[in-house]
């Protein structure tokens, strides 16, 4: 698991198949303390999290294969929770 800020959506017009009707999202790898860390990375995104939103990722390449029914996709990040923000500063 990866905590990471959604930075941006991808938009492309030419992808693999496995990758046509999912969203894609650029994020922010992140520390412990919520400072940068390491390079940004694509993941699709079920949820829907908007931009800034600090989120989970899973980097489980079976588990995003099997969420886009492709076992010969590329894809290998997947986000599978969006941080509530309220909840984080309360410490749960």
């Amino acid at each position: 698991m990866i905590l990471a800020r959604v930075d941006g959506v991808i938009v492309t017009t030419v992808c693999h198949p496995s990758m046509a009707g999912h969203r894609s999202v650029i994020c922010q790898p992140l520390d412990e303390r919520g400072a940068e860390e390491g390079l940004p990375i694509l993941a699709i995104d079920p949820h829907g999290a908007g931009r800034h939103q600090r989120v989970l990722i899973s980097t489980d390449g079976s588990h995003t294969r099997n969420h886009v029914k492709d076992p010969r996709s590329p894809l290998r990040n997947i986000v599978v929770g969006v941080i509530d923000d309220e909840d984080a500063a309360a410490g749960r």
